[in-house]
């Protein structure tokens, strides 16, 4: 396996997990936050997406992303982390559906590349915490385990079947 093909498997599992940890979710349910500070699982969507794109763009800054909604940049990061809902927010269906499009842009970027691109040292604001291109397109794959372990506290505190 190359470098790319064990980076997608991560990029794929990780989508195949956020829609099994959301699969039964209700768009009431993505509101819930199971303690009052923590973030509800709507915002933590919309932060993945807006992850996955801050991501690309470091490392191809003219990948093709998808558009998306007026003001989601804002209300999926530290401006919007407060907000309850579900006013400005969107649909279970509709973050899926941005999530999806957003994690083919990022396959995309990835398999334009070669494993030898992944050896590329990082700039910018990345490179406080990526060393290189591989670290990058890793990161957008753990940054969504990140949120998933916090949807499984909000699976709790809602009653739902414990999936790990």
């Amino acid at each position: 396996m190359t470098g790319i093909a064990a980076i997608r498997t991560a990029l794929e599992q990780t989508r195949k997990d956020l829609h099994w940890f959301l699969g039964d979710f209700t768009d009431a349910d993505l509101f819930v936050r199971p303690i009052p500070e923590a973030n509800h699982a709507a915002w933590q969507i919309g932060n993945i997406i807006g992850g996955d794109y801050y991501f690309l763009k470091a490392v191809l800054p003219d990948a093709k992303f998808p558009d998306m909604p007026e003001g989601f940049m804002d209300r999926h990061g530290s401006k919007g982390a407060k907000d309850d809902g579900p006013k400005g927010f969107l649909t279970k269906a509709e973050y899926l559906k941005l999530f999806d499009a957003g994690r083919d842009a990022v396959i995309a970027g990835l398999n334009s590349l070669t494993d030898a691109d992944l050896d590329t040292p990082t700039t910018g604001d990345m490179a406080g915490f990526c060393a290189n291109t591989a670290a990058v397109f890793l990161i957008a794959s753990n940054h969504t385990w990140m949120h998933i372990g916090q949807f499984s506290v909000i699976r709790r505190k809602l009653g739902k079947p414990n999936l790990m």
